[in-house]
């Protein structure tokens, strides 16, 4: 093989690779959160409150089961983080709202993710913008699959 040949990886070799990284970054994040008195999964569901979501769709994206998102949301309500407001559209749907005190500590949770920064430091602007294009490829697929 010629030096300029690279050695193409496998399906399994790149979700393998995938695996690890996300699993690293879930330790992270996990850490970060843990800093701010949050589990995983309360900053998981800040982290995916965009705007008025649901609880069904809290569920939905956390993959349990709608009753387990009850407790987690009651507790992120108690720091005042997130609020639950009637759906305009329909009275009995209640939607979990980050607050701005909410949105703030998912920031800092992110911002404090010191292993995961020091990887993406790593890269240069040129690996960073191919990342990110290539993370973005892939996104849509796996969303849809979920």
């Amino acid at each position: 093989m010629s030096a300029t040949t690279q050695n193409v990886p496998t399906k399994l070799e790149l979700l393998e690779l995938l695996a690890a990284i996300g699993t690293a970054q879930w330790r992270d994040f996990a850490a970060a959160a843990a800093h701010h008195g949050l589990t995983s999964t309360q900053a998981k569901v800040l982290a995916q409150l965009d705007g008025p979501l649901p609880m069904r769709g809290l569920a939905a994206l956390l993959v349990c089961d709608a009753s387990n998102v009850t407790g987690i949301v009651d507790r992120l309500e108690a720091r005042s983080l997130v609020r639950r407001e009637a759906d305009p559209a329909d009275r009995r749907v209640k939607n979990v709202v980050a607050t701005d005190e909410g949105r703030e500590t998912i920031r800092r949770v992110r911002e404090e993710m010191q292993a995961t920064h020091g990887a993406l430091d790593a890269l240069d602007e040129h690996e960073s913008a191919t990342l990110y294009a290539l993370l973005g490829r892939l996104r849509p697929a796996m969303e849809k699959n979920a």
